[in-house]
């Protein structure tokens, strides 16, 4: 029997596997440790239990908001979109005094509705219906109605504010109205604070 030259050579050992290393997905943790499996997420037994508690928790929110969702009703669409407005509202008109009495002052501000929303329930989402007012003139004065209708007519003018009284257009809006116009002025709000920036 004859050997060939290539028996004896001798077979390089394989080189060591390389080791993954990352960082801890705790968050506020970012320290580096060798990963031992995909499942492996934190750099100790400590943090892994509490990355396993925050993804519950997370889970946990998300079933809550979407069972929240399913059981929501027409009216808590329209407060939302009533919560939106009041705020762009609110950001629009930052740097006016109140509609009604004219002054500048550390109180609350409120999107205040010249035509009231309990006997014009069909203006309470027409922009030309609200403006900023003081706490004091919306609540202690019911709008101090008199006063707010002066301001806005030096505001936007006799012929908007006659057609704004004049309008008796139903207005019905559907869920998915709501949830556009909610969307539409919190895009206008987010607008508005970036250009303040």
């Amino acid at each position: 029997m004859t050997l060939t030259r290539t028996a004896f050579i001798r077979k390089a050992p394989s080189p060591e596997p390389k080791l993954r290393t990352r960082k801890c997905s705790l968050k506020g943790c970012r320290e580096r440790f060798v990963q031992k499996s995909l499942m492996h997420r934190g750099c100790c037994p400590e943090h892994a239990i509490m990355i396993v508690q925050e993804e519950k928790a997370r889970k946990d929110r998300k079933e809550r908001q979407e069972g929240l969702q399913k059981i929501k009703r027409r009216a808590d669409y329209l407060k939302e979109a009533q919560a939106a407005l009041n705020a762009w509202i609110r950001s629009r008109d930052a740097e006016l005094p109140c509609i009604s009495c004219g002054r500048h002052h550390t109180g609350q501000y409120h999107a205040g509705h010249f035509l009231a929303r309990g006997s014009h329930p069909h203006l309470a989402l027409v922009e030309d219906n609200l403006a900023k007012q003081c706490m004091p003139c919306n609540v202690h004065l019911s709008g101090n109605q008199l006063e707010f209708k002066k301001g806005l007519i030096a505001r936007i003018g006799l012929e908007r504010v006659e057609a704004l009284e004049s309008d008796q257009t139903p207005r019905k809006y559907s869920i998915e109205e709501l949830q556009a116009i909610k969307a539409h002025y919190r895009a206008k709000l987010k607008q508005l604070q970036e250009a303040a920036k």
